[in-house]
């Protein structure tokens, strides 16, 4: 199996099958910070109903802090000792069938928030979803934020992701985000800082976004309105979003549409085990119901691979995958 560069180095061994050197084995079997925390602290999490697929193991820790400074608290006595994960809605994600090595940190209500300031800017925490970012932009006359309506995720996975959709992406209207070092240390970086790209970002691995400002133009709630619902029909009408799924597989190449490469080497409705290309969408997978996350991962490196072997084109993983074979 093929080792991601965009995951951390102490998930990218787990990608050889090869079990870990002594002093990685020995971080992950370090002591949690539980003495102080308020948060909620679970071990061995199952993570599959957390995600999109419905599928995959379980986190070695969950932690679901209970504020701002718990998060920073409990990074601060973590030490930078373990891999960190942040989840968001956990809808790009494939969790691997064993587990996700240290510390998952999910965000929830506490930082959900979204507050419209000065100069039709938009302030949002790490855990708001994309739906509520642009509703309440919407509702203040804020233009410019629509398209977050059309991402199944929140705020702190847009960012790191540089996510995106219907011509728009996440640096297109970043300022700036306040991020959690793996070390507890709050820090804020402008846009400029993340090197934004085709979703990426040079956010450092293990940072935890928290709240991000996006920056917005003065519009028509109704226009605004419209366009959003334009946007939700055109996600109905041509993505399987009432599967389980797990958005976007593929990044698109350099001219080229992923789906239309996918669909010319013969792809469409392929399977392996209970994992399926859509049929509705070819850039799409779905979990037909006991799909494994090896069964969905095998069928994506089998897409690659018949789409390169027809058309010569490599594409490349957009679903972040994470964890343990």
């Amino acid at each position: 199996m093929m080792t991601d560069p965009n995951q951390p180095d102490d998930w990218a061994m787990y990608d050889t099958g090869e079990a870990p050197d002594a002093e990685v084995e020995g971080a992950l079997n370090a002591p949690v910070p539980i003495d102080n925390i308020r948060g909620q602290l679970t071990k061995d999490a199952p993570l599959a109903k957390l995600v999109w697929f419905k599928s995959g193991g379980s986190a070695d820790w969950l932690f679901e802090p209970a504020d701002m400074d718990d998060l920073k608290a409990f990074l601060g006595d973590l030490a930078g000792t373990m891999p960190v994960m942040a989840l968001g809605l956990g809808s790009n994600l494939i969790i691997r069938d064993g587990g996700v090595p240290g510390v998952v940190i999910r965000l929830g209500k506490p930082f959900a928030s979204v507050e419209v300031g000065d100069n039709h800017t938009v302030t949002c925490g790490g855990g708001a979803h994309g739906i509520l970012v642009s509703s309440t932009a919407r509702d203040a006359g804020v233009a410019g934020l629509e398209f977050l309506r059309g991402i199944p995720g929140t705020v702190g996975g847009f960012v790191r992701m540089n996510g995106g959709a219907y011509g728009k992406e996440t640096a297109d209207i970043l300022i700036d985000c306040d991020v959690i070092m793996p070390g507890g240390d709050l820090i804020t970086l402008p846009a400029s800082d993340l090197e934004y790209s085709y979703r990426h970002s040079a956010l450092p691995e293990g940072a935890v976004v928290v709240s991000a400002r996006f920056q917005g133009e003065p519009g028509d709630p109704a226009a605004i309105g419209a366009e959003m619902d334009r946007i939700a029909e055109a996600r109905e009408n041509s993505q399987p979003i009432r599967s389980k799924t797990g958005g976007s597989t593929f990044k698109n190449p350099d001219g080229h549409k992923a789906w239309q490469l996918v669909d010319a080497a013969g792809c469409r409705g392929l399977t392996m085990g209970g994992a399926q290309v859509s049929e509705k969408h070819t850039n799409f997978m779905i979990n037909t119901g006991g799909a494994t996350s090896a069964d969905i991962e095998g069928l994506g490196e089998e897409v690659r691979a018949r789409v390169y072997k027809n058309s010569g084109v490599q594409l490349e993983w957009e679903i972040k995958r994470v964890g343990r074979p």
